[in-house]
């Protein structure tokens, strides 16, 4: 692995000074002069107004990545070796000196005007230069209807965590619509291929053209004007956006409208996928240019390029692999010189022949649930691989959240000790966290992020530590809440291999034995439900001392809509062991109670902004400039959250209710609905099962319906 670090060392000295900004792999590499804080400045100001004026930031460009953070007079004083680090010291001085942690919940926060000293000084060195940030998934499940504030605010949260390597995926659509337009396709086919703002993701992974759209060309002009804004604030910032490079992929017809050698990687959950245009195909190197051409005019520049072909399943056949990864890094190289491929490990991909034969320095693979599932370090795992990703350098992943689905989950105990076991190994050059949907569970994001700057940690302590920082004052019933939590829910074990949080039944399509809402959510009992009420009475018995804290009211929402969610496990209990002794007095007693909790639950989730549909239904019309844009906006929302997409892929596919949550809007009227007609069908057929449901007939109907 030395000899990989030396390879980049060189390359990255022997490139112009603008281009040795946006590189960065395994070590980065700055001049050795002061230069200013810049942009931090701004963040600090965002922070709290006049913040820039009470902590004195340096910016002293080294080798490593460090902050140090020590007391110059009356002011607080943090030194780094770029922005990213900077931020990353300031966030660590306000959550270890001053008591206020920032995060989704608490973007800015009021602060003194004298700071609290720093009594003591520390210097932290990363234990590894890459910190990634972000899924493919995470743009459409969370960001596919932010605009510039909300982009600012992530871009914040990205830098104070210390993220120096985020994917960044807006702008596509402008991107790619600028690039069949210079290659010929047919201009009445392009709105065709391009995928609905909420379903861009897996247009980009290769999965499927055109679903959810079209785009108006207002949309288009504003995914453009977005892009550019994002990529270049994180620029800003020193991070170093990773952008979706030419992956092979073209329209599934461009063999006929354009006469193009392709090959065809089959269906994904029922959707045509775009089809993978064959590296022999003399036009390949051109439309690759050209993709690169559009990209650069509409975003910049790119130093780092995600490529994903053939993701969940995709058929490789007829498609030479060595050749094609090879014509894919070579594409990207000629359009932004020692570049770098950044592929996602996730199943069986990346197949060995696609990157084998590429030198090692020139690839990053992501292993992208390495906290449950890694592919390198753990035999045990299913999806280990004997020769791991040859001699490419990895990042070890955390995933943690799937669909966006609301839910507390995680491995809090088990992630410090296996990050650390990584260590040892030369080819691990960076951490990640690869959610599927963010806003959630902020406590297990704190504390991966932290993992690069730390050693050893105490984490009884460090929980402590974490909901102090968190409320700003330190509370003993809301620490035991929360040591109570991250010993049931939050304390997954290492061999868990479900997909998210144990998902809420309130949430699911009524059956006979529900376990999940979602079809691969995989959920395992491994937590007592009674720990959670339990550690929801804790934390409300806490109110009146924190209740001014918008930490601690968004956490006392969640964990009592966790509670109400364990209350319906419960009751569910009883309804299957009603059905069961065919007692139907009692199962329409308890039938009763569970329609009950479900409204019960409405009715709290109402209370807070970030469990109300409307928040999100409210941004998605925002985006759009006509009233035809809104509904288009309006139907993605509302499809993406529930059917995810067509009778095929929803039921067949089995993509209903993946990306569900547990809301106020959704509670109250869908899922109310759907088990309401369930429990009625079931006690007029008692004591057999009734007659099928067309669940994704009713849910199609909710969607056409809402609003009016």
């Amino acid at each position: 692995m030395q000899n990989v670090l030396m390879k980049i060392l060189k390359f990255v000295q022997n490139q112009s000074a603008m281009f040795r900004l946006l590189l960065l792999l395994c070590v980065a590499v700055s001049v050795c002069c002061r230069v200013s804080a810049g942009s931090i400045d701004s963040l600090l100001e965002r922070i709290d107004s006049g913040l820039s004026q009470k902590i004195i930031v340096d910016i002293v460009p080294g080798q490593d990545d460090f902050f140090e953070i020590t007391q110059s007079g009356l002011m607080p004083k943090i030194v780094a070796n770029n922005k990213v680090c900077a931020a990353a010291g300031v966030h660590w001085y306000l959550k270890y000196h001053a008591g206020v942690q920032l995060c989704w919940e608490r973007p800015s926060a009021k602060m003194p005007m004298v700071l609290p000293a720093v009594k003591r000084s520390e210097k932290r060195i990363a234990n590894v230069p890459v910190r990634y940030y972000l899924n493919y998934c995470t743009f459409s499940y969370s960001m596919p209807f932010w605009n510039e504030k909300r982009w600012q605010q992530e871009i914040d949260w990205m830098a104070l965590h210390g993220v120096n390597m985020p994917l960044m995926l807006v702008g596509s659509s402008a991107v790619w619509r600028q690039t069949l337009r210079d290659i010929g396709y047919p201009e009445n086919k392009i709105d065709a291929f391009v995928a609905g703002p909420a379903y861009q993701a897996w247009w980009l992974m290769n999965n499927l053209q055109g679903w959810g759209g079209p785009l108006s060309s207002d949309m288009y002009e504003r995914d453009a004007r977005l892009g550019k804004f994002v990529a270049e604030t994180m620029r800003s910032m020193d991070m170093h956006p990773v952008l979706p490079g030419y992956s092979g992929m073209v329209p599934a017809d461009a063999d006929v409208e354009l006469g193009l050698d392709t090959a065809d990687p089959g269906l994904w959950l029922g959707y045509i996928r775009p089809a993978f245009l064959l590296p022999t195909d003399s036009a390949f190197a051109g439309i690759a240019k050209v993709y690169y051409e559009a990209q650069r005019n509409i975003i910049g520049d790119g130093g780092f390029y995600a490529m994903d072909p053939f993701h969940e399943g995709g058929s490789t056949e007829g498609v030479d692999l060595r050749a094609a990864g090879k014509a894919l890094l070579g594409a990207a190289q000629l359009a932004s010189p020692g570049s770098k491929w950044v592929i996602q490990a996730w199943q069986d991909n990346p197949r060995a022949a696609l990157i084998d034969s590429l030198p090692a320095e020139d690839v990053i693979v992501l292993d992208l649930f390495a906290e449950s599932m890694p592919q390198c370090g753990d035999e045990i795992s299913p999806w280990y691989r004997q020769d791991g990703f040859g001699n490419h350098p990895r990042v070890w992943c955390m995933l943690l959240n799937y669909g966006g689905n609301v839910g507390l989950h995680g491995k809090i105990h088990h992630l410090p000790t296996a990050y650390r076991k990584q260590i040892g190994d030369s080819l691990l050059c960076g951490v990640g966290m690869t959610m599927e949907g963010i806003e959630n569970n902020s406590i297990m994001y704190e504390l991966l992020s932290e993992l690069p700057w730390r050693d050893e940690m105490d984490m009884d302590q460090w929980i402590a530590d974490y909901v102090t920082a968190r409320y700003g004052v330190y509370d003993a019933s809301a620490v035991k809440a929360w040591r109570l939590l991250c010993a049931s829910i939050l304390n997954a074990p290492s061999v868990n291999h479900q997909q998210g949080t144990t998902e809420s039944l309130f949430c699911a399509r009524p059956s006979m034995n529900p376990v999940s809402a979602s079809t691969w959510a995989c959920s395992e009992p491994y937590y007592d439900g009674k720990d959670v009420i339990k550690a929801a009475e804790l934390l409300a018995s806490a109110s009146e001392v924190l209740i001014g804290n918008p930490s601690y009211i968004y956490d006392l929402v969640d964990v009592t809509r966790q509670a109400n969610a364990e209350r319906g496990r419960e009751v569910m209990a009883r309804i299957r062991a009603a059905a069961q002794s065919g007692d139907s007095a009692v199962y329409r007693r308890e039938s009763g109670r569970f329609l009950d909790l479900i409204l019960t639950q409405d009715s709290l989730l109402a209370t807070h902004p970030a469990f109300r549909l409307d928040t999100w239904i409210n941004a998605a019309r925002d985006c759009g400039s006509t009233v035809e844009d809104k509904d288009m906006y309006e139907r993605n929302a509302l499809t993406l959250i529930t059917t995810w997409g067509g009778r095929e892929a929803s039921d067949d596919g089995g993509l209903h209710d993946y990306a569900h949550r547990e809301w106020h809007g959704l509670l109250g009227s869908l899922y109310y609905d759907r088990w309401s007609r369930w429990f009625a069908a079931r006690l007029d057929a008692w004591p057999n099962e009734p007659e099928a449901i067309d669940w994704w007939k009713m849910e199609t109907d909710w969607i056409s319906q809402y609003g009016k």
